[in-house]
């Protein structure tokens, strides 16, 4: 019998625990929390809750159930070193090195090693350990970007013209950055559309995933704050409307290079996953951040359509044998829509913060999936926390039919909570589309 170990609890792992444990081989799952996730208990033979700070007890409770490898869900984890204890121990690990994490744990690594190794992609950037010169760079470069050095879950992200109009303000924000970070990397702003890319790594053999885009912002027609992930979707030719080919095999093209350089650099393998976040832009792809893990949402919109066996997808890694191992998606839309409390993403003193850590319920979501992220099960019910509560996904041959599978899942989930109705939509589509247009007539004008 094969025993997985996983750690984490989101909606991240809650897919992946469904993921592991429809394979062939009929794994015993065994779960390692820092909340109790009621999706992942019920997939699961034994799970312990703990913090992901100590590898100790990760380590013994993975020994203690005689696991054949772990899979590490979030960054946390891998940047407080679970996968070294853990490797340390004989235990194999689907998730980096800290070392190797790095690629997402601290932007400077990333960009440095981009420029040093010449992969095409890094925009114009300088990282600074305090605020000399940073004054100077931001009138060289016009409109910036302005990103700590370390982990933010995923709202670290600073960008003029959205959180921030002028100089002096982000001189004031990186001031702010710097009293927490080590440093603060400052990056030319850049127009176009993102995507994402998550890939498969045994440290030599990088394998793509469908293409997805995420959601960041909180409210309708990409209003409001940054959050976690509002959603995604991704589309049945595994591209993107936006997209072309050739723009994926850029973005594929760089995350091997950038797999190849970690190896040269460090002298050790990346065997887990490369999420390389990319942006269509007039002058080509260019590479927005590096993250070292699967996404969330995106994981729910990707490994429901995986027809490889994962179970042999993570012995491939581990072995070093990817490249002959075909990996496999099927030909399908997906809709991913998180179910939040209403007052998420917003400051502690709006009135309609108060409306987390609420009871809902469930009802009928029909042909949907469901998996639950930052949830609490009681005896009297299912409890929200102050974040994500629910991601909902449709499934469908069509973007329009996975869109309609997913809200209407949403809306049978029953409780003072909010979503985004856009996501996945065509007038949403629509504008992704139109705004490339315009971004290659005005780089056809320039030439």
């Amino acid at each position: 019998m094969i025993g997985v170990l996983l750690v984490g609890n989101g909606a991240r792992e809650h897919v992946l625990a469904e993921t592991i444990v429809r394979s062939k081989h009929g794994p015993c799952l065994y779960s390692f929390m820092k909340a109790n996730n009621p999706g992942i208990v019920s997939l699961s033979r034994e799970v312990r809750i703990g913090n992901y700070r100590d590898p100790e007890p990760i380590v013994r409770f993975a020994k203690d159930a005689g696991v054949s490898f772990a899979v590490i869900g979030p960054e946390d984890p891998l940047n407080n070193g679970i996968s070294d204890a853990l490797d340390a121990a004989g235990i194999p690990v689907i998730g980096p090195l800290k070392n190797l994490a790095r690629l997402e744990t601290s932007k400077s690594f990333t960009r440095d090693l981009v420029r040093k190794f010449g992969i095409a992609g890094n925009p114009q950037y300088r990282s600074f350990s305090s605020i000399d010169g940073i004054a100077a760079f931001l009138d060289e470069i016009g409109a910036a970007v302005i990103k700590p050095d370390g982990l933010t879950g995923g709202k670290g992200v600073l960008v003029q013209g959205e959180h921030f109009m002028t100089a002096s303000e982000a001189l004031k924000h990186c001031a702010e950055i710097l009293r927490e970070h080590p440093s603060v990397t400052i990056e030319e702003k850049l127009e176009g559309e993102e995507f994402s890319l998550q890939c498969f790594c045994d440290g030599t053999t990088v394998a793509p995933m469908p293409a997805v885009q995420d959601h960041k912002r909180r409210f309708v027609g990409d209003a409001g704050p940054n959050t976690g992930g509002m959603g995604s979707y991704s589309c049945e030719d595994h591209l993107l409307p936006f997209l072309r080919p050739r723009d994926v095999q850029e973005g594929l093209d760089i995350t091997r290079r950038v797999a190849e350089a970690l190896r040269t650099e460090t002298g050790k393998p990346y065997r887990g996953i490369l999420y390389g976040g990319f942006m269509v832009t007039r002058q080509g792809i260019r590479l927005l951040e590096y993250n070292a893990r699967f996404g969330d949402p995106e994981a729910m919109n990707v490994l429901p359509l995986l027809s490889t066996d994962f179970i042999d997808l993570c012995r491939s890694i581990i072995d070093g044998t990817l490249e002959r191992l075909p990996v496999s998606f099927e030909r399908k839309a997906t809709v991913c829509k998180y179910v939040v409390p209403c007052g998420y993403g917003l400051p502690k003193d709006h009135p309609g913060a108060s409306s987390t850590s609420a009871r809902i319920e469930v009802g009928d979501i029909g042909t949907a999936r469901l998996y639950y992220s930052s949830v609490d099960q009681r005896k009297d019910g299912l409890y929200m926390t102050t974040s994500r509560a629910i991601g909902v996904v449709g499934v469908a041959g069509t973007l329009r039919e996975a869109e309609r599978i997913a809200e209407d899942a949403v809306r049978a989930v029953i409780g003072p909570v909010d979503h985004r109705p856009d996501i996945g939509t065509d007038s949403l589509i629509r504008r992704r589309v139109e705004h490339m247009r315009r971004i290659k007539r005005s780089s056809s004008e320039l030439t």
